[in-house]
């Protein structure tokens, strides 16, 4: 059965509490998209009454890595989930509702495929973009996956 939203969002409840309490959902997920959405808000803002840079990373992590708990649930396989590294640009002050957006669900399912059938490590970097609601570009985070099916 496919991860929806409202699983997902219990997941960071129970498992990531500093995003749920900063106000980090995931809103959408198909095999291809998924979009998290988190509000500027007192809790999670900087000196410069903009949202924070680390309240954007979980946001834009949780976009990429929904993807990945997704299609590794779809594998039926048990494959370990790790960040190696990231990247990130940011562009304006994000305040009001920030998106992220990732649409690289093809690329880790590829590298799910090919961890399965191999047995070895694989790697993907996946990008997610902030817009706030007038859809200007916040910032850009680029994630490197690394998924592993465990033997």
């Amino acid at each position: 059965m496919a991860l929806t939203p409202s699983k997902i969002n219990m997941f960071t409840f129970m498992k990531l509490p500093s995003a749920w309490w900063c106000g980090v959902r995931l809103k959408y997920i198909d095999e291809k998209k998924a979009i998290t959405t988190v509000k500027h808000k007192w809790m999670n803002q900087n000196p410069f009454k903009s949202m924070f840079w680390a309240v954007q990373g979980m946001a834009a992590e949780l976009s990429t890595g929904a993807l990945v708990m997704n299609e590794i649930q779809k594998s039926g396989k048990k494959v370990s989930m790790l960040v190696a590294n990231n990247k990130a640009t940011f562009t304006k002050k994000a305040t009001g509702r920030i998106n992220f957006t990732c649409e690289d669900g093809e690329l880790i399912a590829d590298a799910i495929k090919n961890t399965v059938e191999t047995g070895e490590g694989q790697t993907c970097w996946m990008k997610a973009v902030g817009v706030n609601q007038d859809g200007v570009e916040v910032s850009t985070f680029h994630f490197e996956w690394t998924v592993k099916v465990k033997r």
